[in-house]
Parts: structure tokens; sequence; C-alpha cells
């Protein structure tokens, strides 16, 4: 069985920017998720999060909402509303971690759900290793 992942929004931005660095890797990287029907378990928040990035990045209002369309489609993914238990556990970890809250609530969900966290983003790779997997794509 495949270990489950929690991908931060950083690397779904990433992989459809493709004038960033590293853009390919992010995108190679979840291509072979979705090849390998890796079970990808995130938080609602990833949809509004990828959108808004992608809308203000390409100025693209209908990319934007159609990579959000596709990316529902995504095999073995499984959604976790931020609920008032989770978003407890957020603040928990956003406090003792010193995170910026929407890190909070991938790192919570990874947690909870024993997943592996793959991110770019510095804090939660330098912050979260004592507590979760945590790598980049």
């Amino acid at each position: 069985m495949k270990s489950p992942v929690t991908v931060d929004a950083s690397v779904f931005v990433n992989a459809f920017s493709p004038k960033e660095d590293d853009s390919d890797k992010s995108f190679e990287f979840l291509s072979r998720l979705r090849r390998d029907s890796v079970p990808l378990i995130q938080p609602t928040l990833f949809f509004p999060e990828v959108v808004a990035s992608i809308a203000r990045k390409r100025n693209e209002t209908e990319a934007a909402l159609e990579l959000a369309q596709e990316l529902r489609k995504f095999p073995n993914l499984t959604l976790i509303d931020l609920d008032d238990d989770l978003a407890q556990f957020a603040s928990e970890t956003a406090a003792q971690y010193r995170l910026r809250g929407s890190d909070s609530v991938y790192a919570a969900v990874a947690i909870r759900f024993g997943a592996e966290l793959v991110t770019l983003d510095k804090e939660q790779l330098e912050r979260l290793p004592k507590v979760l997997t945590v790598k980049t794509p």
C-alpha cells in the first residue's frame, strides 16, 4: 500500500507556474502521484489557495477555476473539512511550531492522518520534521 501524502498549496502553484524555479519537478511529482494513485489527503483549503494564486499570477479567472475542477479529479483524493476540532488542532500546531495559519492547517491534516507533508515552504520544512515526515517534491 502506498503511504498517504498531504501536499501544500505551494507545490500545486509551483507546478502550474512554469516560469517559477523547479516548476517541472513539482509538476512531475504531482503527475507521479496521479499516475500511481497515491492517497492524497488534503484540507479543502487547498482549492481556494491554489485557485487564488493561479488567478493572480496569470490574471486568468477561468483557467484558475478549470484547474480547480481538474484537481478534484485526482485519484484517491480525500478532502478534509476545517471543522472546530481540526481548527483547534491547527491553532495549537501554529502556535507550537510558529507557522502561518494556512500552513498549520496542512500540517495538522498530515499529522492527524499520518501522511507525509510535501511542501516548498521553508518554515514547514525547517520546523516540522520533529513531528512528521516533511519533504520537497
